[in-house]
Formats: structure tokens, C-alpha cells, sequence
């Protein structure tokens, strides 16, 4: 069940008024039926009559100097065209990275993580591949491994990069410290002398994995003029094109990149992963070259959500008005920086959630580590921040002695209110209203049938209701929607507008990667709402269209969005222009309504395929939204953010407290989107989103032991599935942000920060138990 409410009129979007498709309806996704019958194309069906299997070999240990590579034996296998280490890479650029160039294309001498690519096998079946890369002989020298803050900054700490050079090391009192951010607001000090009650506390969060379903895969074809055409599974065509080309020695226009069919992302494809190795073997084999990690390997392959410490102090005057926060915020950013720099910024302005506090002290910082690169995942910094102050919210209210969903409307935040940074909310902040929709729906019933699906340990017939004990738990989270902190953030849409078959179709290029978010129907839904065209035709995703930017921070809907509508415009001024001239009537009398050209008093002068004739229409615009700034490398204040989302939780959950297994009975989400462009698609990345909510509170671990994974492998490694995720009951407002085109919010990432710590909240209910970590395992609630 889902209630969509407080919809707002959509008075601005009168331009497609007559066609089917538009804004605001739930179109159905035009490869949607292709992915659910299982005839959809993902990069790892990529095939070619000549091409060759690309193989990695991965370094065994976490941390090591290379004594020596043979690759003899490998070369002598028959079927293998090249075998390449680092020794043979084509320039002088052996790095890459998304903002430090860090990251060694194969291991420089050295490796720094558990399954670090080491060597490249290129051969004619994929088998082949697979055996000759285990017969390249590496010997290691073991290096002491860095694992956490005290390994890492403390007496002794070994170096996970002896010879740093970058500019945030003038923010940074260690080489092993990646990033730092303080957010310095008030005086602390002052405000705890006044504070009735403070609650202190620290926190563990886990190493989440993106989980895709379509592990890493492309292929990489070698092209006449000494380029190549990359096809691949990413979140960023033009981000990879910029690591990819120096390390090939070519220019970026000798490298063309198209998207291939992507089996989820969710920010682990934002960072590179056999982009560059299939390009080094398809043009040192001059053959095609197809990669595909199998799902052992995909977990080495890209980066994960950084693990954290949190520390946190909260103040509060008797009555429960927050007077202070004060944390500490350690990231393990792993052995590469990958976008850690980035989530730093997220979990210091994010840190003290949705609520008004004057006096901020925030320090938080990623550590180089010899752990597995983190970076990018669904929040992106707040998820960790939002699991430690949210648990802080509850303990506060315990100590004041109200309600936690008390405490969190005393403070919330509403438009007007002033972040930690210094920035002023200029659009809704609906917290209270969120918080009050999701405690104000009925409870589930409880069970009295005993039917051991609904129990904990479900099927498995663990208990018939013994020991079972209910919880509510309730949340709300604050997250930033697209690129923060100066960065130059646009898309780019370039539109074609013809007659094709006595029909007006418009063709719409960009380089914005869909993921699974739908922006293949969002862009269909723009040009039929604001040009009045049916057949709209989204062209295959490319660099050679100008950068779309990255389909993560919930940013393409807004800011490809926002390209596609600005394109739509640009073209439809052309072709009043057009019907001006060729019907004697002043350009600024005509209107471009359902497809028809109107004149203001006259009414309908023609059909826009009249007026089109054999003329092509093509616009091309880059669109930004409006800038940023960086914030105080000190004091953490400035402008960091372009728009905010919120989004509240209440979760119901059975706890078997003798054997610690946890059952979500129901989880109901109220989340503002500004405007819900396709509703259906809303609901379905706030039901995704919530599910990894659900998934990093019970179950979701990578587990790390001296720097090696343990577990990489979905045997081992436990994701939610239909048995796991409970009904949800889903409230969307639709309060317009002005500043937004349509007035839309990014929607795909507050679900995934208020999930996780509503059901945390709801077990401890249940229980009684502090939990302060993420997951919560069973040994976390027998004590065994």
C-alpha cells in the first residue's frame, strides 16, 4: 500500500498537456519488459567473432613489496596472445584515479590490498585465460599491514604511500590521514556547561557492498586509426575517458566509450575496473578484448562503503533542545583514495543530522588502510553519520525522558533553518511532517497464527513463537542531492526534432548513464511534456556528446533532467521562430501546445509536422545548476550543497532474543521528492533503497581479518531478499523545490540513510540492548 500525498498543482507543465507519457505519470520503463523476461542485453553478453578473454591475476596478500614476476610459462600456453605487468604499460601515466591519481593500473612494485590487480592474460578462451594467469609466479615480501587508526597513525605506523604527493595534504596531520574536515560552528565548550543532559557514545559500522547483480564486464575492440572503442558497464563515461586515455597514450577522442546494458551500480562503477585493462590488451593484441569478473572476482574489483569509528557527544537543555553535538567521524578509506576526499565532506556537513543545533564540533577524516578501497555507495557519507546521531536521538530521549519521535520534533529542522556550515535551508524541510506521517500509521497486528513464515528464522523452523518479542523503532535522515562543494557540476542534451514517417520524433543524446534509476523514461517524459511529441527516442549512450557527469549523488534526474528540459526549450524557440516566419505571425504570439502550433488570439495555425516539413531541428545545451562553494578546510563553513532530501522510518521488527534472529515486520517510509516525475519509479528507489537500509541493519558484512576478505561470494556474503524485505507503506510528499526544475528532489539516497537506524532502534526496543553496531548479528543479542 503507498500513499502519494501533498501534491502540489503542476501549473508550470501546460506543454504536453495533451500526450500520453508526460511528467508526473507512471510510464511504463522501455526496457523493462526486456529486463524482467530476461531478453535485455548487459555488457557481459557483449560478443565479437574474433575477440579474446581477458583475465587479472590478483594479488593473495594485503600488503607486500613484488621481489619478481615470471610470466614465462603463462606466455608458453598455447591460446595466450600477451601476458602484461606493470613493466609493460604503453606511457609514463601508470595511475589513475577519480580526484587522486593514486591508483596503480597493475601493482607498481608493491601491492596495498588483498586481490590488488598484479598481471593481465589475454587469451582465446576464457578457460585458457584463467589457467595461464595462475601460472604466473610472483614472489612476495609481506609488509606489516595497516588495518586501522592505530596502525595507521599511531607510534611506528608503516606507510601505505610512501611518497605522497597531493593537495590535501596541507589539511592532513598524517601521511595515512587521506582527507580531513572539521565543521566548527559556535562554542561547544560554552554550550556543554549549559546542557542539563549529554549523552555520550561510540559506534561500529560495517563494510557494506554495492551487491550488484551484473558483475564488472566489457570489451574493448581496437579501431584502424590506433584508438579504441570501449563498450562498458559504468557510472561515468566521461570521468573513465579521463583516467583511461593518458594511460594508453592517446587522446581522448581516440577513445570512444559507449554504455552498455548495466546490471545494477548503486556507486560501485563509478571508479574504474577493467576499463584500462581491456584496452591495454585489445591494443597490444590488436583483437577484441572481453573481461568479465565472475562474482568472486567482482569483490575485489570495485570499491566499497567505508567502515567507520564514530564518536559522539549530544546536549540537551531539560526540556530536550539540543544545546551541542560534538563528534568524530574515522573513515577507512582503504588503500586508495577513489572518492573518499567526497565522503568526508558528506559525513562532517552531514554529521549532525536534521535538527537545529547552534554549537557544532565535527571532526571527520578517511584513513589510508591496507583494507579493501572504499568509495562510492547509495549515501555516501551520511549513512554512517545518520546510523551514530539517530542512535544518539534515541538515547537522548531516554535520558530526558520523552518519546524518540519527541525529541526529533523539538529539534527538527524546517526551511529557514541554518546547517552546521553555515547554509540556510531554502526549500522544504519537512522533518517534522515526515516523522509525524510514518507514527501516525497503524501498527502491523501480531501474529497469532503462528505461521513460521512470519516468525524469525522463518522457514527454518527455528520457533513457534517462543521467545519472541516485538520493537518499534523510528528514524529520519538528511542527505545532500548532487555534487557538493564548488565542483562544476552539468550535463550536457543535445536534441534532434524531424518528421520521421508524417510523425514529429525527437531523438535525445547524452552521455548520463542509466543504472536502473530510469533516466531512459525521465528524459521520454520531459520531451513529451514540454515539446507535445509522442515518439521520442532515446539515442545509445556515448562520448561523442559532452559530458553527462556521473549517475550517482541522486543528481540525473535534476541535472540531466534539467539539460534535457533546457535542450526542449532551446528547440521549441527554434521552431516558433520557424512558424513565425513561415506564417506572417510575430514569434512572441505563438505557442508550442500539444504538438500544434497556436497562435495567441487565432488559435491553431498548424500541426508542428507542417511546419517541421524536411527541416531538422538539433539543439545542443549544457545546463548547471546552480554553483557551490567549497567549504573551510578549518571551520567547515560555506555553501557545500545544491539541495537537500529527507526521508523518515518506522520500523516494526519480532526479535527471537535466545537465538538473536530478527524478523522487519514492516517498514513505512515518508520521504519529500518536490515532484514525483514517474511515481511509480519513486516508489520503486525508495523501496530499493530502504531494502539496503534493511540489508546493512541485519545481514550485510564484507568481513575483513588482517586486511583479506573473507567472505567475497554470495554463499557468504547475505543480501535481503523477497523473504526478507516486509510490506511497506510509503508516504510521498510533493513540496516543489524552487530552485529545481519541475521542483523535483533527488530520490534514490535519504531512504537508504533513515532505514538502518529505525531498525536498529526497533532491536533494541525489543531487546533492551545498546547495539551500537552495524549490522546487528545474533551473537550482538544472546551476549554468546
Amino acid at each position: 500500500m503507498t500513499a502519494m500525498s501533498e501534491r502540489l498543482a503542476p501549473s508550470s507543465l501546460t506543454q504536453g498537456s495533451a500526450t500520453q507519457g508526460g511528467i508526473g505519470e507512471s510510464t511504463l520503463r522501455p526496457d523493462g519488459i526486456l529486463k524482467v523476461t530476461g531478453e535485455f542485453a548487459y555488457s557481459s553478453d557483449l560478443w565479437h567473432e574474433d575477440m579474446l578473454w581477458g583475465r587479472t591475476l590478483r594479488s593473495p596478500v594485503a600488503h607486500a613489496r613484488i621481489l619478481s614476476i615470471d610470466t614465462a610459462e603463462a606466455l608458453a600456453t598455447p591460446g595466450v596472445h600477451a601476458v602484461l605487468t606493470y613493466d609493460d604499460l604503453p606511457t609514463e601515466v601508470k595511475h589513475y584515479g577519480l580526484e587522486i591519481r593514486d591508483t596503480p593500473v597493475l601493482a607498481d612494485g608493491k601491492v596495498r590490498h588483498h586481490g590488488e590487480p598484479v598481471a593481465l592474460v589475454a587469451a582465446d578462451h576464457p578457460e585458457t585465460a584463467r589457467r595461464a594467469a595462475a601460472k604466473i609466479q610472483v614472489v612476495y615480501e609481506e609488509l606489516p599491514v595497516v588495518t586501522d587508526e592505530l596502525s595507521a597513525t599511531g607510534p611506528g605506523a608503516v606507510l601505505v604511500h610512501e611518497h605522497r604527493d597531493d593537495h590535501y595534504m596541507g589539511h592532513v596531520p598524517h601521511p595515512n590521514i587521506l582527507h580531513r574536515q572539521p565543521v566548527v560552528r559556535g562554542n561547544v565548550a560554552e554550550a556543554a556547561a549549559r546542557a542539563d543532559v549529554i549523552v555520550r557514545d561510540s559506534y561500529v559500522f560495517g563494510m557494506q557492498d554495492q551487491a550488484f547483480l551484473g558483475p564488472e564486464s566489457g570489451l574493448a575492440v581496437p579501431a584502424e586509426d590506433g584508438g579504441v572503442d570501449l563498450y562498458v558497464a559504468t557510472q561515468w563515461l566521461h570521468s573513465d575517458l579521463r583516467q583511461i586515455a593518458p594511460v594508453l597514450g592517446l587522446p581522448e577522442d581516440k577513445v570512444r566509450m559507449t554504455l552498455s546494458g548495466v546490471g545494477g551500480a548503486f556507486g560501485g562503477r563509478e571508479d574504474l575496473s577493467m576499463q584500462i585493462h581491456g584496452c591495454l590488451l585489445a591494443l597490444r593484441t590488436g583483437k577484441p578484448v572481453k573481461i568479465v569478473y565472475d562474482r568472486f572476482e567482482s569483490f575485489f574489483g570495485h570499491v566499497h562503503r567505508h567502515p567507520a569509528r564514530l564518536w559522539y557527544e549530544h546536549g540537551a537543555t531539560r526540556d530536550g533542545k539540543l544545546t551541542h553535538v560534538k563528534a568524530r567521524i574515522v573513515l577507512d578509506g582503504g588503500a586508495y583514495a577513489s572518492s573518499s576526499p567526497a565522503v568526508v565532506g558528506n559525513a562532517a556537513s552531514l554529521g549532525v543530522g536534521p535538527y537545529v543545533v547552534e554549537d557544532v564540533d565535527i571532526e571527520a577524516l578517511a584513513l589510508y588502510t591496507n583494507n579493501p578501497p572504499c568509495g562510492a555507495m547509495r549515501g555516501f557519507g551520511a549513512v554512517q553519520a545518520g546510523f551514530a546521531y539517530e542512535s544518539q536521538m534515541d538515547k537522548l530521549a531516554a535520558a530526558v525522558g520523552v518519546d524518540p519521535v519527541e525529541i526529533r520534533l523539538r529539534n527538527a529542522m524546517s526551511e529557514g533553518s541554518v546547517m552546521p556550515t553555515g547554509q540556510v535551508i531554502d526549500s522544504a524541510a519537512p522533518v517534522a511532517r515526515l516523522l509525524e506521517l510514518v507514527r501516525d500509521k497503524p501498527m502491523p497486528p501480531v501474529d497469532t497464527t503462528v505461521d513460521i513464515r512470519r516468525l524469525p528464522g522463518g522457514v527454518s523452523n527455528t520457533t513457534h513463537g517462543e521467545g519472541v518479542v516485538r520493537g518499534v523503532g523510528y528514524a529520519v535522515g538528511i542527505k545532500n542531492i548532487c555534487f557538493s562543494e564548488g565542483f562544476d557540476d552539468y550535463s550536457t542534451a543535445r536534441l534532434r526534432l524531424e518528421v520521421v514517417g508524417d510523425e514529429p520524433s525527437v531523438m535525445v543524446h547524452t552521455a548520463a548513464a542509466e543504472v536502473g534509476q530510469g533516466l531512459v523514461t525521465i528524459q521520454q517524459q520531459i520531451v513529451r511534456t514540454e515539446l507535445g511529441v509522442q515518439r521520442v527516442v532515446i539515442h545509445p549512450t556515448d562520448t561523442s556528446v559532452g559530458n553527462g557527469g556521473s549517475s550517482s549523488a541522486s543528481r540525473q534526474t535534476y541535472v540531466t533532467g534539467g539539460a534535457v528540459k533546457a535542450a526542449c526549450e532551446a528547440v521549441r524557440a527554434k521552431v516558433l521562430t520557424m512558424a513565425a516566419a513561415k506564417y506572417g505571425v510575430a514569434r512572441h504570439e505563438l505557442a508550442l501546445v500539444g504538438g500544434k502550433i497556436v497562435a495567441e488570439r487565432d488559435g491553431v495555425l498548424a500541426d508542428l509536422v507542417d511546419v517541421l516539413g524536411d527541416e531538422v531541428v538539433e539543439q545542443t545545451v549544457e545546463w548547471r545548476h546552480r554553483p557551490t562553494e567549497p567549504i573551510d578546510p578549518v571551520t567547515g563553513q560555506g555553501r557545500a550543497h545544491v539541495q537537500y532530501g529527507f526521508a523518515a522510518h518506522r520500523a516494526v521488527v519480532d526479535v527471537d532474543v535466545e537465538l538473536g534472529l530478527v524478523r522487519v515486520v514492516e517498514l513505512n517510509c515518508a520521504q519529500d521528492v518536490g515532484k514525483a516525475m514517474n511515481p511509480q519509479a519513486v516508489l520503486g528507489q525508495i523501496h530499493g533503497g530502504s531494502a539496503q537500509g534493511l540489508g546493512l541493519a541485519v545481514m550485510e558484512e564484507i568481513q575483513i581479518a588482517d586486511g583479506k576478505i573473507r567472505n567475497p561470494s554470495f554463499t557468504d556474503y547475505l543480501i535481503p531478499t523477497i523473504l526478507d524485505m516486509p510490506p511497506m507503506n510509503v508516504d510521498v510528499l510533493e513540496l516543489a523545490d524552487p530552485h529545481a526544475p519541475y521542483g523535483l528532489r533527488g530520490v534514490g539516497e535519504p531512504p537508504t540513510i533513515s532505514s538502518t537506524p529505525a531498525i536498529v532502534a526497533a532491536i533494541r526496543a525489543a531487546t533492551g540492548l545498546a547495539l551500537n553496531r552495524a549490522p546487528v548479528r545474533p551473537e550482538h543479542i544472546t551476549g554468546l
